[in-house]
């Protein structure tokens, strides 16, 4: 009975949660929104689902599986969980320390209720099969294997209680669907001395992705996940303007007023000691607040005020004014795409066009047909591997009438084993990998135009690169990686520092798997501040399209519709903008409110400036 009523209302909560975000998905018919998470609605923080307390007479496997139902209810403390458990682990157990996601949902097995060899209680094993964890911080991983944890339990005042148990909860995906959403936390990019060259360098803002609870003050979990800091993979390469320590003052549910307003007191870690930044700082910090909360709202913020903990304002910034922080200020305003013709010509298209235009420079030329291209994000370069693989040029995109020495030469004796497509940062920097099977590197041109750097990606073990994409901000890279029989993507931290003769270096470290399903992936781009869109196939399967979120959590929605063997995909990191493919039918788009249609029958290697 209790299953049923617990079940009965997680399905009345699933269902409104459908019909209340339909409007934000994507349809079949290829709208382009899903690189963007759909903005929790008012009306489904209302639906709410609540466990049912252990009853009197209930044996071992029924009290386990009722504190495992009472688990997915919308309990801030998990109250009634809490029921289930001893007085003293009601007292101990932390549910957040952790949460495991597994296939289906946890189950206990008939075998799994093991007496105790005096007979004094038992051990309940559930078991499931975990396909992702997510930590202390709310960081997810996928993490694919058996779940097995013991619950013991004794008996208080006649009744079975569990008196030993992981902390941290096990749910399962739907349930974690449920009742969790993705929320861009923010951070600044640690870009080092190179942050110099850039106006604003020091404010780029990196999205740090997080798991959050639905329905239980979200804008307050939100801040609160802010002020913790980045997650422990983003944590070498950002910064956080927030002092250590800080944190929510107590007293206060935050939520916007109606004008999206959010006003913010915060405290230090230390009794007494008032919270002290000057402006520079207090603005930094508001702009990481406001652009965070603005991620998970169905209201836009329009101001965030920071005050301390006795309600002195600090500081106070604008939409207008956050502008100026932006996430994204590196992406370029990408208002052309590109792609090379049957002649190997590049070609610009603008979104109102039905066809595309030779670029005025020499890669609009017949002179040197081209395998692969990329377009800086300010549009005034290019970079193009010719068609044998070997070299790779960089000129001006619209000036200049022919071809300087290449920049790069691969030794590779074979097409496969030379130049892959290369790919611009948002620094002006140029990235490319040569796949030569006696010196395979990553290479780093700064400027586009400097000496190649090698740079070392550590982890990377036996594998190859094959394809690469650099992220706007120029601390993130999603790799193509072969290994064996398998093309596997992974995402890399871009950590930059100096060398020993003082000159900025980069290494690309923290190797983490984005989409561990797929076991044969041919294309991949960015499509959002922690989106990334990835074409490829399960084993045995179909090619699909897929929404991956950096953190390798599924997207929203987590497929697209498919179009016959593509080749290479390219998204722009402006989500409004339509996703062009490369298909056996040619160059096709995807338009926010439309399916894929046709843009030529002999295009090649689509792309956006990046």
């Amino acid at each position: 009975m209790r299953a049923d009523r617990l079940r009965g209302a997680a399905a009345l909560s699933v269902a409104c949660a459908v019909l209340l975000t339909g409007c934000a998905s994507m349809p079949s018919s290829g709208d382009v929104r899903p690189v963007k998470a759909p903005q929790r609605s008012d009306a489904e923080s209302q639906v709410r689902v609540f466990g049912v307390p252990p009853q009197p007479g209930e044996q071992p496997p029924q009290i386990v599986r009722g504190f495992l139902e009472a688990t997915t209810s919308d309990e801030a403390d998990y109250a009634t969980a809490r029921e289930y458990l001893t007085e003293e682990q009601a007292a101990a157990w932390n549910p957040f320390a952790g949460t495991t996601v597994v296939s289906g949902g946890p189950d206990v097995p008939p075998g799994g209720v093991l007496p105790d060899a005096e007979g004094s209680g038992y051990t309940v094993e559930v078991t499931g099969t975990r396909v992702a964890e997510v930590d202390g911080k709310h960081s997810y991983a996928p993490d694919e294997g058996p779940y097995l944890a013991g619950f013991h339990l004794s008996k208080v005042d006649g009744q079975w209680r569990i008196d030993q148990l992981p902390d941290g909860l096990v749910l399962g995906e739907a349930d974690f669907q449920r009742i969790y959403r993705s929320v861009n936390t923010y951070y600044f990019a640690g870009l080092g001395q190179e942050a110099r060259a850039l106006p604003s360098g020091r404010n780029v803002l990196v999205a740090d992705p997080v798991y959050l609870r639905r329905r239980i003050d979200p804008v307050a979990d939100t801040v609160r996940a802010l002020l913790s800091g980045p997650t422990n993979w983003l944590h070498p390469v950002v910064t956080s303007a927030f002092p250590t320590g800080v944190r929510l003052a107590p007293r206060q549910r935050l939520a916007l007023d109606d004008s999206g307003a959010l006003d913010v007191r915060l405290t230090t870690g230390d009794e007494g000691q008032p919270l002290r930044v000057d402006r520079t700082q207090c603005v930094r910090m508001a702009a990481q607040l406001l652009h965070t909360v603005d991620d998970q709202s169905s209201t836009r913020v329009g101001r965030v005020s920071l005050a301390d903990a006795r309600g002195t304002e600090l500081c106070g910034l604008g939409r207008e004014e956050a502008r100026g922080y932006a996430p994204g200020m590196l992406n370029g305003q990408s208002p052309m795409q590109y792609y090379l013709d049957g002649e190997r010509r590049l070609l610009s298209l603008g979104e109102e066009q039905e066809s595309g235009l030779p670029v005025d420079g020499p890669f609009g030329t017949r002179s040197l047909p081209m395998q692969h291209v990329a377009v800086s994000r300010d549009e005034s370069w290019g970079a193009g591997v010719s068609l044998d693989g070997l070299r790779l040029y960089v000129e001006p995109l619209h000036e200049g009438e022919g071809f300087r020495d290449p920049v790069v030469t691969s030794g590779g004796a074979r097409e496969q084993d030379r130049l892959t497509a290369p790919s611009w940062d948002g620094l002006g920097d140029l990235w490319v990998a040569d796949r030569d099977p006696r010196d395979p590197r990553l290479l780093r041109l700064p400027g586009g135009r400097g000496d190649a750097q090698p740079v070392e990606v550590r982890g990377l073990g036996e594998g190859r690169v094959e394809a690469l994409r650099v992220a706007a901000d120029g601390i993130r890279i999603a790799l193509l990686v072969r290994e064996d029989d398998r093309t596997m993507l992974w995402l890399g931290r871009v950590e930059r520092e100096n060398d020993a003769a003082g000159e900025p270096g980069a290494t690309v470290t923290g190797l983490r798997p984005v989409a561990p399903q797929l076991e044969n992936v041919v294309a991949v781009s960015w499509a959002g501040d922690s989106r990334l869109v990835v074409v490829g196939k399960e084993s045995g399967g179909v090619q699909q399209v897929r929404v991956m979120s950096t953190d390798g959590s599924p997207g929203v929605p987590a497929k697209l519709p498919g179009v016959n063997e593509i080749e290479s995909i390219a998204a722009s990191e402006d989500e409004e903008k339509p996703l062009l493919a490369d298909s056996a039918e040619g160059i096709v788009r995807l338009p926010r409110d439309g399916d894929w249609h046709e843009v030529t029958d002999s295009g090649s290697a689509p792309v956006y400036p990046g």
